[in-house]
């Protein structure tokens, strides 16, 4: 798959060419990116702090401050990030994956729409800014997690801890089409919390952490989305 260097100034001059706000980008490192030419599809997991396993390690073998896809990008597995690095996606289109997983310090910037089974985020320091909406069947906020600005709808489930109202967060809209579904209609019986507790729980919303993870990791499903 085709990938090359980008630096900083070539960056900004796409992004404005592209019309992302530049409210947006200055949140980013003012360093080199890696540029994917767009549409892109990416076959199996994508790991954002795993270069060397990416499908632009060909073209780009050495790792940069993050990715940038000009244009849409399709991935037919999971989009993770799990370390503390600072690993960045930047979508200047529409971004479809199986599942989102962030536990590090990342920055997903998305000028189109997210659609993807479950959303994941974990701890603060992060950025996620979706110039649309952010379709999902479950997204779950951990740890104060919540998107910087969602200009669209945010459709799904919204699990999260009762301190974070998101009534007043940065989302255009939150619509759940299924109000009257239990969670068990919605994830696999493995992620929901039944009996002792275990470490890695997250027991507020009744989910599992460590099987989560590992489901995520090892391809196994989250939903019971057919």
């Amino acid at each position: 798959m085709r990938s090359g260097y980008l630096a900083w100034d070539d960056a900004v001059r796409l992004f404005e060419q592209r019309r992302l706000p530049r409210s947006t980008y200055e949140n980013l490192y003012e360093e080199e990116y890696i540029l994917v030419p767009g549409p892109a599809s990416v076959t199996g997991e994508l790991p954002l702090d795993e270069h060397e396993r990416t499908p632009w390690r060909e073209g780009t073998p050495d790792g940069a401050t993050g990715y940038v896809v000009d244009g849409d990008l399709t991935v037919d597995g999971n989009i993770t990030d799990v370390d503390d690095g600072a690993a960045a996606l930047i979508v200047l289109g529409n971004l479809r994956a199986k599942n989102i997983y962030l536990a590090g310090d990342t920055k997903l910037i998305v000028l189109g729409h997210v659609t993807t089974e479950t959303f994941f985020g974990d701890m603060t320091e992060k950025l996620v800014m979706i110039h649309g909406d952010l379709r999902t069947t479950v997204s779950i906020f951990w740890d104060e997690f919540c998107p910087d600005l969602v200009t669209g709808t945010l459709y799904g489930r919204v699990l999260a801890p009762a301190y974070l109202d998101l009534s007043t967060a940065p989302v255009g809209g939150l619509v759940d089409p299924t109000p009257d579904a239990p969670l068990s209609g919605l994830l696999t019986p493995e992620l929901l919390t039944t009996g002792a507790p275990h470490p890695d729980d997250l027991p507020e919303i009744g989910i599992r952490g460590s099987a989560l993870r590992e489901r995520l990791l090892t391809g196994l499903p989250l939903t019971r989305t057919p």
